[in-house]
């Protein structure tokens, strides 16, 4: 029907060239920002879903930091009992060689002073190692094992992005087992200022022997706890890496846009709007074919 008034194909061309438009406005959108959802309207589930996937990455990632963290941790406090491990082996040939008749009194005396002395650097080690400013082992006074951060009977690590995921490490127990055997070995460790006995005669000599047998036995026991606990970590980093590349997969396949698809479908309202547009033009002149009737 020919119509002043009403034209209905104008219409419906209005219609179709305003929903083209709409979607060629998504497409451009998606391709310039890379992604598929731009926001809740674009998926609604889609976006709830990405963005718990999104919050456990980002935990994964913190979680991955405290884990390297951790290890870090965990060698410089196993390299300080290195340290240790290699003063004690020395004080025990003191002591071996102390403990032979051939040492004369003052051979004794001279091993004695060196004795001393590894022992003040011993207890020198338990309060001055640190990590990020704070002490490991003691609060940097006493050499009991006492008041560090790994002196707890539950140092807690983070190691995934949920509350439950945590890891507890049992160091204090071990540590003070370990500052009570140093300072059995070394009266200079816990009373720097007095002169130790331990070399001064033959039987004493002998007698530390066994001592230091046993400090060596309980600073070898701390250090495979750090160990074990520092290779529990690389494993925790090592699952955390692929749980965060799999997780970030699955929030790609969900936020981000396929450009071949989305680049076919852009083309696609492109040419629809032409056509759409051509269209509204040759719709609109359908009026004046009424008019003609008039003349």
């Amino acid at each position: 029907m020919l119509s002043l008034h009403t034209n209905a194909a104008s219409l419906s061309a209005q219609a179709a060239l305003g929903s083209t438009n709409k979607a060629l406005s998504t497409s451009l959108t998606r391709l310039s920002t890379g992604y598929r959802v731009n926001s809740a309207m674009d998926d609604a589930a889609g976006l709830q879903i990405a963005t718990r996937l999104d919050a456990q990455t980002r935990g994964m990632a913190v979680a991955q930091r405290n884990t390297q963290n951790g290890i870090s941790m965990m060698q410089t406090a196993e390299g300080a009992f290195g340290e240790v491990t290699s003063i004690l082996q020395r004080m025990k040939d003191l002591a071996t060689e102390a403990a032979t008749a051939s040492s004369t009194t003052k051979d004794q005396t001279a091993m004695q002073a060196e004795y001393d002395s590894l022992g003040k650097e011993m207890a020198n080690i338990i309060k001055n190692t640190s990590f990020g400013g704070t002490q490991l082992f003691s609060n940097g006074t006493t050499t009991t094992g006492a008041s560090g951060l790994l002196s707890t009977t539950s140092l807690t690590f983070q190691i995934g992005a949920s509350a439950g995921e945590t890891m507890a490490v049992d160091s204090g127990t071990q540590l003070t087992a370990v500052a009570t055997a140093l300072g059995n070995a070394s009266g200079t460790y816990t009373t720097p200022g007095t002169p130790g006995t331990e070399l001064a005669s033959t039987t004493s000599a002998n007698g530390i022997i066994t001592t230091l047998n046993t400090a060596l036995d309980e600073v070898g026991s701390m250090r495979s706890i750090l160990g074990a606990a520092s290779n529990r970590l690389d494993h925790v980093f090592n699952n955390l890496q692929n749980m965060s590349t799999n997780t970030e997969a699955a929030k790609g396949r969900i936020m981000d846009v396929d450009y071949a698809s989305e680049t076919a479908n852009m083309t696609t309202k492109q040419m629809l709007m032409q056509a759409g547009t051509s269209m509204l033009k040759q719709s609109n002149s359908m009026s004046q074919l009424a008019l003609s009737l008039m003349q």
